[in-house]
């Protein structure tokens, strides 16, 4: 688990937090084999003196199940919990855990499903591509998925997100896929959350389809969808203005 304080701008929110630090955590729960960098423009336009921690459960557990438990075990009081991708099925599953315990979900180009037969298949096979040495071509073929077309043009970008996952090794992007394809069935449980949840999905989102983050919304009572237009599924690197517009003023919501 990272911690970092950034930001700052927000005095009313500050002290807000600074009064109720029971309630002041903030986990952010990166993708399939992401670190804090995923959330650079996030952790950037927080406030000063949030406590925001950056999960690293996903790096350090074989299921979904023990990734949300372990950010459950390892932060005290209520939580919000802002997830994108893996980290959204995590941040869900926390909440189907321990409820009383989540006092807001920020679920970003997610998945509320269980794995598709033909995307089972599809991770074995990549899996089998990791086993043998070759995840740079792997990960370079997936990224013309991952971003919409106007951001996959953008090499920069690009060489960011495919050196972010393969810093992660082979090992990681294995075992990270080998949990999305045993992945629990988060569908039963939204509808009894009672917490506010914010979705967001990029409306070109190619690796998590719209429809996904749709069925969220349609499912927990207090859902707020926000879509991203001309975005694909790395919000928070092709469009973090975009996502930072939605996402500070549903915080300093919850801390109202």
């Amino acid at each position: 688990m990272v911690l970092a304080t950034h930001g700052g701008g927000d005095t009313r929110w500050t002290a807000w937090m600074a009064e109720n630090r029971r309630m002041s955590c903030l986990v952010l729960l990166p993708g399939l084999a992401c670190d804090e960098r995923l959330w650079e423009a996030q952790l950037r336009a927080l406030p000063a003196g949030i406590d925001v921690r950056v999960s690293d459960a996903h790096m350090r557990h074989p299921s979904i199940e023990a990734m949300a438990e372990a950010v459950l075990r390892e932060q005290e009081g209520p939580l919000v919990l802002c997830g994108a991708s893996m980290g959204g099925m995590i941040a869900m599953e926390a909440a189907r855990q321990a409820p009383e315990r989540i006092i807001g979900l920020a679920l970003l180009g997610t998945n509320p499903r269980p794995e598709t037969p033909e995307m089972y298949e599809l991770r074995g096979s990549a899996i089998e591509l990791f086993e043998q040495g070759e995840a740079r071509d792997v990960i370079q073929f997936n990224a013309a998925f991952a971003f919409h077309p106007e951001q996959a043009g953008d090499a920069a970008l690009v060489r960011r997100y495919v050196e972010l996952v393969l810093d992660a090794g082979a090992q990681q992007l294995i075992r990270q896929n080998r949990a999305l394809m045993t992945r629990p069935d988060q569908r039963p449980s939204l509808p009894s959350l009672r917490c506010p949840v914010l979705v967001i999905c990029g409306d070109a989102d190619r690796l998590t389809p719209p429809e996904c983050s749709k069925e969220i919304a349609q499912l927990v009572p207090q859902a707020e969808l926000v879509w991203i237009e001309n975005c694909g599924h790395m919000l928070t690197m092709e469009k973090p203005v975009e996502v930072n517009a939605a996402l500070m003023p549903w915080l300093r919501r919850l801390a109202a």
